[in-house]
Order: structure tokens, then C-alpha cells, then sequence
């Protein structure tokens, strides 16, 4: 396997009407044997066999029938890989709901809220009941034209149907509204069933091969002029590297076999007609980045990207924010905002020469959390797509030649806010990038402070002394205890209804005054002098 990512390019193909219904007919026909096939497996038929009886029965070529079992394979794995997540998940949310409701039991017996919660707590069991039940049994469901439309039947005029004849004409055609054509590295320009080629004036001509059920007599149809905006280039030169080799067989013989890049193809039909969607290995660059300069950290919060770059002895050259705010785009807004953040990034670790590194981030289980959270966090992480973050900083820096290095994100905004946010004068959040790219190169996490100053929201900082450090335990043992503490005296600072009030007034361009008189005795610092920010810890429950 190659560990260079697969990128996907797409564009809108414009096509006769005589065109466009063949299509249909093609997606139709796919659509009716993926549910068949799904079928068939779930009732314990063999791939040989159901190859044999489903060729003949729809009129597809062996390589048709491939994409569709491949295609139906992948959904089937990734709804079983994804089930023990999803389990801990909801047990997690009825974990969360347990401790909400006594609290909401004594404050308002009779509310409307309450009961929510309870009707709430009621579906999370019901649900992660049959999950382990699936789970235990094996079993995968499948939804062939997605749940939201099938559920929509329920209330038809909220969902914009007239009648149920409209709502189930709408299902039927987005059951039956892609199909897709397998690629390979050895069939001629990378694909059997769907091949390019490159015209004169630098469109392509895609030409297609029909189901022999669909079009006997007609078995290729071309879609010439196909030009896609992003990643054209990429996909020309994935068909020039396809050529013949001489080799032989085991037995001596002297054959010609085709080698080159693999391009898969699917066509999806939407409200403005079909697209086509291009997948083809990407190709490396040069190196950009050496390790020897230093490294960039990424710390990846909910409403931004904090940047930190290092020099190779880990010291802090400058600190940076690229401002990723999602909450309330739509979903191409977002992959926009997002795409755009990650190619900034990828751009300054280039210009600088030097890896990026990141976290292995998992937010699930703060969003399974997000019953325990106030209602603003929970707007914010909900909206959050972390996977897609890190997914296209993968891609960005790859494009750009830049290495990405990942360590584990233990207690590195911890690390951040202690040791570097109030000495360097930065936020919490770069602070955080700092530590990761300090632990991506390498260098020691011990604390280079004795007493914290941690900036809180409002404009001041709580402080508080850190504890002992045993030196025969991990360093890490040593930062989760100040992890307690810190989290301790930011609950202090929040129940003095200081947080709450505004900022003190400046008295000079480096001077604030910390809100900290009412707190407990050892939680109040002798220097009311240092500079703050106006930033906290992200796992701060506020």
C-alpha cells in the first residue's frame, strides 16, 4: 500500500438530454444491485456466487460488479468500525444526562426542560441498546438513500412535500442517483470502465462503458469537454504514466502488461444536473522542511488555529492565530473557512522550511460531553469539525512538501498556559502550540516556572503555586496534578463572581490588575503586576 493520500477533484459535466437520462438509467441500475447485493450478503451468499448470479441477472460487466461490491464492502466496514465509538458515545451522553437531571430534578421539578431531558435520556438507551445489539450479532444497516429523506415521510409538510406520491418520487431518485466506475494501475488509462483522454486543446473526453443490460447495442458513451477547475494537471499527468512492460509468467511466456496510475470515477446527479469526481493517487513533491531549523506547532480550538515557530533549540521565533470561526456556516462555507486556514499554514511552515506538527486529536468524547457544557461551548464544539481540520492540514502540507509530525496531545495546553503564555507574553492557545512543536522536536517538558499565572477570560489570570515534582515518576504524572490545581483555581476565580465583572482598567501598557482578591488565601499571588491575556484553557468548564 502507498502511503501517498488520495485526492478526489470534481466538476459538473454539461450533457444532452438523450445523455443525461442515460445516465439516470445507469444510476438507477447500479442503485437497484447495490440493494440487491446488500441483500444477498446479509442472507449469507458468497462473493464467487453472487458474482455469477448477478452478471447475467443485471447485465453488468465483472468490472461493474466489482465497483458495486467494493463500494457496498467499504460501507460495511466503516459502519462496523465506527459502532464501538458510537457505543461509548451514547454511554457516555447517558453518563452526562445522569448527573443533569437530579440537578434539574431540585431546581425545577415541573419543567418543561426536565422533562426533554427525560425523553431524551429514554431515546439514548433505547438506541444504545440495539447498537449492542448489532454490534454483538454482527448485524449492519443500511439506509439506501440516506435516513434524513426516509424520515421525512413522517411530517411531510415540514419537510416541503405536498403529498406522499412527491416525497416518495424524491427518495426514489436519490436512492438511485451515483454510481461508480473502479479504477486500476494496470488497465489502460487507469480505469476499465471509464476512460479519459486528452484532447487537443486540454479537455478531456470521458468515455464510458454502458451495462450490457442497459444498451446492448451501444456500449460506450463519450462526455467530451470535461474540464475540472482543481486538480486537472494532476489528473493528466496520472494518464500519461500509463504505459506497456514486457515481463513474464511463471511458466516463461513472455506477456505485455500495463502499469501507470489508477483513476476511480463516480458520477453523482444533484438539483443542477451530474458531476463527476475524480480520485487519483497524489504524487510527492520535493522536501521543504527540515527538522534541523526548528518545527511550527498547530493547536486546533473550536473558533481558531494557534501557530508557534520554534528555532532548532526550541525557542519561541513568533507566535501567530488563524481565526477558523464555523459556528452557524453552511457545510461548504465550512470546508472553505477550513481549507483556507489549513493552506495558510502550510505556507508559513514553507516559507519557514520546517515540519508542522500536530495532535492526534479526538474530539468525540467532548461532544458526547456536551450535555454538562453551557449552552455557548456546546453551540461551538457541535460545530466543530475536527477531522476535516486535520484532514486538510495532512493535505495542505503535503502539496507543499512540508513533513507533519504527530505526538500525543497529553496536558500540552496545560504545559502552554504555565510555562509559556504569561513569561512570553502570548495566549494560552499558542502557548499550547509552542509546547507541541517543543514535544515534536523532542525537547524536555519540565516546568520552567514555580509559581503560575494563568490568564483567565476576563482579562485577569489566577495563580497559584505548582506543586511538587517527584523526579523518579514521568513529568506527565507531574502535569496532571497541576492540571487539578489549575482547574480548581479557575472554579475558585468563576465563583467569585469576579470573572463575571469587567476587566480592571490597565494602568500602564504592560500593567493589569488581576481579579483575585476574594479568592482563597492559596490561590491569591504576591505580584499583581504581570501582563495578562485574554485567553483560558479550552477543557475549562466554564
Amino acid at each position: 500500500m502507498s502511503d501517498h493520500p488520495i485526492f478526489t477533484y470534481q466538476t459538473r459535466i454539461e450533457l444532452t438530454e438523450t445523455q443525461a437520462g442515460m445516465l439516470s438509467a445507469y444510476a438507477a441500475l447500479y442503485g437497484q444491485a447495490e440493494r440487491s447485493l446488500f441483500a444477498a450478503m446479509r442472507a449469507g451468499g458468497t462473493a464467487n456466487d453472487l458474482k455469477r448470479a448477478f452478471l447475467p441477472r443485471f447485465g453488468l460487466t465483472a468490472r461493474q460488479f466489482n465497483a458495486i461490491r467494493v463500494g457496498l464492502d467499504g460501507k460495511i466496514v466503516s459502519i462496523k468500525e465506527r459502532r464501538p465509538e458510537l457505543i461509548a458515545e451514547a454511554e457516555t451522553r447517558i453518563k452526562r444526562a445522569g448527573k443533569v437531571m437530579p440537578k434539574l430534578q431540585a431546581r425545577a421539578p415541573g419543567s418543561n426542560r426536565l422533562h426533554q431531558k427525560k425523553r431524551r435520556l429514554s431515546t439514548l438507551r433505547a438506541h444504545l441498546a440495539a447498537m449492542k445489539s448489532d454490534h454483538e450479532s454482527g448485524a449492519v444497516r443500511l439506509c439506501f438513500g440516506s435516513k434524513r429523506s426516509f424520515r421525512a415521510e413522517v411530517d411531510l409538510a415540514a419537510n416541503g412535500y405536498a403529498s406522499h406520491g412527491e416525497w416518495k418520487a424524491h427518495w426514489r431518485a436519490a436512492r438511485s442517483s451515483q454510481f461508480s466506475a473502479l479504477g486500476s494501475g494496470d488497465e489502460t488509462a487507469g480505469n476499465q470502465t471509464c476512460q479519459a483522454r486528452l484532447e487537443a486543446d486540454g479537455s478531456l473526453t470521458l468515455c464510458l462503458r454502458l451495462p450490457n443490460g442497459l444498451a446492448p447495442s451501444r456500449k460506450i458513451m463519450e462526455l467530451p469537454g470535461v474540464r475540472f477547475a482543481y486538480g486537472h494537471d494532476a489528473i493528466v499527468a496520472a494518464l500519461s504514466s500509463s504505459r506497456r512492460i514486457a515481463a513474464q509468467t511463471k511458466a516463461g511466456k513472455s506477456i505485455v502488461k500495463r502499469t501507470g496510475a489508477a483513476i476511480s470515477y463516480r458520477f453523482l446527479r444533484d438539483e443542477r444536473g451530474w458531476r463527476v469526481f475524480a480520485s487519483v493517487e497524489a504524487q510527492a513533491v520535493n522536501p521543504a522542511s527540515r527538522h534541523e531549523l526548528g518545527a511550527v506547532g498547530i493547536d486546533v480550538n473550536a473558533d481558531h488555529l494557534a501557530g508557534a515557530e520554534t528555532d532548532r533549540f526550541g525557542n519561541l521565533v513568533k507566535a501567530f492565530r488563524i481565526a477558523l470561526p464555523l459556528y452557524g456556516k453552511t457545510a461548504d462555507q465550512a470546508k472553505a473557512l477550513i481549507g483556507d486556514a489549513c493552506v495558510a499554514m502550510a505556507n508559513c511552515a514553507q516559507a519557514a522550511g520546517k515540519p508542522v506538527v500536530i495532535e492526534e486529536l479526538n474530539f468525540q468524547k467532548k461532544k458526547a460531553g456536551l450535555e454538562a457544557v453551557d449552552p455557548r461551548q456546546a453551540r461551538m464544539l457541535s460545530s466543530f469539525a475536527c477531522n476535516q481540520v486535520i484532514a486538510g492540514l495532512k493535505a495542505a502540507c503535503f502539496r507543499a512538501g512540508v513533513e507533519v509530525i504527530k505526538v500525543n496531545p497529553a496536558y500540552a495546553s496545560v504545559i502552554g498556559a504555565v510555562n509559556s503564555a504569561q513569561p512570553r507574553g502570548i495566549s494560552v492557545h499558542q502557548g499550547a502550540a509552542l509546547a507541541i512543536a517543543r514535544r515534536g522536536l523532542g525537547f524536555s517538558e519540565r516546568p520552567t516556572v514555580r509559581q503560575a499565572i494563568v490568564p483567565a477570560r476576563n482579562g485577569g489570570h489566577v495563580t497559584f503555586d505548582l506543586p511538587v515534582r517527584n523526579r523518579s515518576r514521568h513529568v506527565w504524572s507531574f502535569w496532571s496534578a497541576v492540571r487539578t490545581k489549575l482547574k480548581a483555581a479557575h472554579a475558585a476565580h468563576y465563583r467569585s463572581g469576579e470573572a463575571k465583572a469587567k476587566p480592571a482598567p490597565l494602568i500602564s501598557a504592560t500593567r493589569s490588575v488581576c481579579a483575585h482578591r476574594s479568592l482563597p488565601a492559596k490561590f491569591r499571588h504576591a505580584n499583581r503586576d504581570q501582563h495578562c491575556s485574554d485567553h483560558v484553557l479550552d477543557d475549562i468548564p466554564w
